[in-house]
This record gives C-alpha cells, structure tokens and sequence, in this order.
C-alpha cells in the first residue's frame, strides 16, 4: 500500500564557506532517516522512499559534497565526507538516525556509524560492498573527458554520449542563463570514486546496531559471497536480495521500499 506523499524542503548548511544542500522530507516529528545517495546521482534519487514511508519518517536526504545543488570541494576521501555528515547532524540535532546509503552513501554510512556510534540507530546498506579491489582503469573511466558545461542543454546531453539520457533530467542551470552544467564535476567523481576502493571490513564490523544489506542478485558491485559474508559475520545484520543490478532502487523501487519498510518495522 502506498503510504501517504511527503513534502521535501530544500535547505543548505554552509561549510567552510561551502554550500551543503539537502531535501528535508516529511515532518520534523517524524522518526530520523538519513538518505546518502551514490555516485552520479543526488539526494532526490530518495524521493520515491521518502513517499513510500510516509509521514512517520523524516527522510533527510544530502546531495553530498561534489552532488546535486551541494558546492564542489577540495577533497572526496571518507574523513571529509563523515565530517560533513557529523555537522549536518549536529546542526539539525534530529536525535539518533536510520544511516541508509547507496554505493558511496552505504559506504560513508557505514563509516558514520564506526564514527559516531551513538547517532545512527541502524543501518541499511544499499549494495555497497564492503572489499571493494582497486580497478584501473575504474568503473567510471567512462567519464574521463566529459565537459562540466555547455553553453545550451542539448550540447551537454550529446556529450555524455550514453549516458546522456540518464542525467539530462539532473542537469542544472548555470547562473544568469550562463549555459548548462552536470549535475556532478567528472573529475571530482573520479576522484572520489578511487577512493572508495579498498576494503571497508573494520568499520563495517565496528558498529553494533541493527543493520540490513539490500544486494542486487546481478550487482556489478557487489558479489553475493560478499554480501552473505558481510551479512553473517557481523551481529543483528539480515540481508535482502532483489532481482536487480547495482541500481537497486531504479530498478524496483517498490520492492526496495518494501524491504526497508519491513526492517524499520523491527527497530
């Protein structure tokens, strides 16, 4: 059953003299979820869960730094995305949080929980693999030479080539109709997207709170040995597997909404 919509305010948090946007979904009552979205993509890529859940949870969903409406930054390794992370927390002071991420966002999540054991009530990691091998080239070589910006729309969806399709509904306006720009710099992914290669075991297993794997049966990133391992070794974890790839929630969003109904449902 559909649950009844939410609405989403965007906000931002200065950092640094750095914008941090976010989408503020339901009312502040509502129980805390943080929504941490993965590479190529922005905290609106939650807006169907946020539906589905309701107004019971808040669904507190950051374009991450480099992302979405949030500023480019000098660095995208895990300390500085934690930190982030940390000072939107304490500057909504939600209480203690429902940490689910994607990819990157299960990765960062993760190492938030290690972190700051005592703000996030669980977990729900979203195909993030926890051993990650470095590649080279990467998986998202494919964005090397991509421009940033274009001085019409059209132009900047026919760079991307493939995948122009995917982002031309993320792109964003440049200021005083200056052109067009990707929702994300390609650079600045690749960089972040080489380090969260290596292996995440000791955070994973470092917190103790309720956690849930959701792994797409044909993930690219994420093997199933994999997942069971990191479902059976580490205490009041479960795992979930859905027949999708990587992009679990593009794919079915409706059983990924399901499977995280039924896990908030334990807490």
């Amino acid at each position: 059953m559909t649950q009844q919509r939410t609405t989403a305010s965007r906000r931002e948090l200065t950092l640094d003299g750095r914008r941090l946007s976010y989408l503020d979904h339901g009312p502040a009552t509502g129980r805390p979820l943080l929504a941490l979205h993965g590479h190529l993509s922005e905290g609106a890529s939650f807006d169907a869960l946020a539906a589905e859940l309701g107004p019971e949870w808040r669904v507190i969903a950051p374009d991450q730094r480099g992302h979405g409406d949030s500023d480019r930054a000098d660095g995208y390794g895990r300390e500085v995305y934690v930190s982030d992370l940390t000072a939107l927390l304490d500057h909504l002071d939600p209480g203690p949080v429902v940490a689910l991420g994607h990819s990157l966002g299960g990765i960062n999540a993760l190492h938030l929980a290690a972190a700051r054991p005592s703000a996030v009530a669980a977990l729900v990691n979203v195909d993030a693999p926890v051993d990650l091998p470095h590649q080279d080239p990467g998986p998202l070589a494919f964005l090397t030479g991509f421009p940033y910006t274009a001085p019409a729309r059209e132009e900047l969806i026919a760079a991307c080539g493939p995948v122009g399709p995917m982002v031309a509904p993320l792109l964003r306006p440049l200021p005083d109709g200056g052109g067009w720009r990707l929702p994300f710099h390609p650079q600045d992914t690749l960089d972040s997207e080489r380090q969260v290669h290596g292996d995440h075991w000791a955070p994973w297993l470092a917190s103790d709170c309720p956690a849930l794997v959701v792994n797409g049966r044909t993930s690219q990133a994420l093997p199933a040995e994999q997942a069971a391992a990191m479902a059976s070794l580490r205490p009041r974890t479960s795992l979930v597997t859905l027949e999708t790839d990587h992009f679990v929630q593009l794919q079915d969003p409706q059983g990924f909404a399901r499977a995280v109904r039924e896990f908030l449902s334990t807490l």
